[in-house]
């Protein structure tokens, strides 16, 4: 009788939704922890081992490499996989070594087994290398060489290593500079130049004193081309001038150019606080490099400047046009039958599958509306598409047209919570019903319109499937957004967070090393997304304090 009457009072269903809540709290902080430490772990500078590794065989080898994983399987599993594995043992502990030099061994990762493993040590001489292709590199430095020439041997090779590390990649930024500056500069002012001649042919207007103006300014701007040009050969001879010679674990020697080289520690020899600054040189280098290595080496930065910009440009987009459509269904559309309709259309709208956003997007906004864009206002770039291809523009119109709904009905609920005596009282002291709405309604509905953009962020911002069809490309050569007019180029493809993490996860040539990349990336979008979020939780908090003594 008293349980039932407990129940009766309501006081269980209370402890029933706090231990709810408490649940999904708890859970959600340890799936965030745990993306966190596998994602974050990757950029700390990790000792790198040397052991005898002896095989079935009797044959020894020497391994020398970061230990990645640990896995303990049982040997039955083992056997019936096909690995020779004595008689009484039940379980069998492996390592997965990081032992990087693909180019040399095939492979970033070896499988050993513990027990097999002698002589196990940590020597401070050991180099770890993270180069531009062909991933991480172990050995220990021998000599340092200039134009062919040894520079420095095995006790100053260390110093000089660094030396010309660094200036080797203030060269490459140099070169980076040159040729995403001045360079792409100058092919887009030929391109404009090509396509304006074009365009005069077109109209019938190329006329000898045109060819002759395009003809000189062609001629300008390749001009200055050849100088940079030659700017650039002087400054790839001066990065290819050093480099490095290493000996490997089985004794054998490989010559490396320094300007392969993106940057060189001795972990083991580190201690604590120097492994804490090469933490954080990683970490900044991977959010604010480019990608390598097919996504699976680099930085993020494209991709985190993609999702941002596509983010603003959906919430610029779809915030007027749910606003609007709230008002007209709740201030002007008579409340019958048809508007009842599109209301039940406007909530079914929000269960529809991102996917099927794509499709109507490349269909309707590529296909259709940048088709027709191109042959109305671009005939000149005929065959090449200039909108009717996915781009920047579509996907943020896609994904603007997936959260509208959302924004529609957070809208429509702020309008029906403002009183209707302020209304009336607007209106009796001669406001007409738009400046009612301009200056009494709207800026009380203005937290729940914020509700429903914050709502359309969180959303928009881990969409991936309808991006795919409408802008997202596993590399974007360029940035949306230059320094050449008209800055923002709304026909380009970009980089997104959510398929850079479906692209290193999934479709990855090194599944293994890209591992702690898709955790790090992952980690970082969650970051974004709550970044984005937090900022129009704060907007709305001010609005809400601003227009409180209004509501009461």
């Amino acid at each position: 009788m008293k349980l039932r009457e407990y129940f009766k009072s309501g006081d269980a269903w209370v402890w029933l939704n706090a231990g709810t809540v408490a649940i999904s709290l708890i859970m959600v902080v340890g799936i965030l922890g745990l993306i966190a430490v596998r994602g974050l772990s990757h950029f700390w500078p990790a000792d790198v081992m040397q052991a005898t590794y002896t095989d079935f065989d009797g044959s020894k080898t020497v391994v020398v490499g970061e230990i990645y994983d640990e896995k303990i399987d049982t040997a039955q599993r083992l056997r019936e996989a096909g690995v020779e594995i004595p008689q009484g043992v039940e379980t069998v502990t492996r390592y997965s070594i990081k032992v990087g030099n693909r180019d040399i061994g095939g492979a970033d990762f070896k499988w050993v087994f513990a027990d097999r493993l002698s002589g196990v040590d940590y020597p401070e001489d050991i180099v770890a290398l993270e180069r531009y292709e062909w991933g991480s590199f172990y050995g220990r430095l021998k000599e340092v060489k200039e134009e062919g020439r040894v520079v420095a041997g095995t006790d100053k090779a260390w110093d000089a290593l660094n030396a010309r590390i660094e200036r080797s990649n203030d060269l490459l930024a140099e070169i980076g500079g040159i040729e995403k500056g001045d360079v792409g500069r100058i092919n887009y002012a030929l391109e404009d130049l090509r396509l304006e001649q074009r365009r005069l042919e077109i109209a019938k207007q190329l006329t000898d004193a045109e060819r002759a103006r395009i003809g000189a300014a062609r001629t300008a701007l390749e001009q200055e081309y050849e100088v940079l040009r030659q700017r650039l050969e002087k400054l790839a001879a001066d990065t290819g001038r050093d480099s490095a010679v290493f000996v490997l674990a089985d004794g054998s020697e490989k010559e490396i150019a320094v300007n392969k080289m993106v940057h060189a520690t001795r972990p083991n020899e580190m201690g604590v606080i120097g492994k804490l600054g090469t933490y954080f040189y990683n970490l900044w280098h991977f959010l604010s490099g480019d990608p390598r290595e097919a996504n699976t080496e680099g930085g993020v930065f494209p991709a985190i400047f993609g999702t941002v910009l596509m983010v603003l440009m959906m919430t610029v987009l779809v915030t007027p046009l749910g606003v609007i459509a709230a008002i007209y269904l709740r201030e002007y559309a008579s409340q019958g039958f048809i508007t009842q309709v599109v209301r039940i259309a406007v909530n079914n709208l929000a269960g529809v599958p991102s996917i099927v956003y794509g499709v109507f997007g490349l269909g309707f906004f590529v296909y259709f509306l940048g088709g027709n864009i191109d042959r109305l206002f671009y005939p000149e770039s005929s065959p090449a598409p200039v909108f009717g291809t996915p781009g920047l523009l579509w996907a943020s119109i896609t994904l603007a047209l997936l959260t509208l709904p959302v924004v529609i009905v957070a809208t429509e609920e702020g309008l029906s919570r403002i009183p209707r005596a302020l209304k009336e009282g607007s209106l009796a002291l001669g406001a007409t019903k738009a400046e009612t709405l301009w200056r009494v309604v709207l800026p009380m509905a203005t937290p729940s319109i914020m509700t429903g953009v914050i709502l359309a962020i969180a959303r928009a911002a881990g969409e991936v499937a309808p991006l795919m069809l409408v802008g997202v490309v596993k590399l974007a050569p360029t940035l949306p957004l230059d320094m050449n007019a008209p800055f923002l180029h709304l026909e380009r493809k970009f980089m997104h967070l959510g398929f850079h993490i479906y692209d290193v996860g999934f479709q990855s040539p090194n599944v293994e090393a890209a591992r702690p990349l898709v955790y790090a990336t992952a980690f970082l979008l969650v970051l974004v997304v709550a970044a984005l979020n937090l900022s129009a939780v704060a907007l709305r908090n001010r609005l809400r304090e601003k227009y409180k003594a209004l509501e009461s």
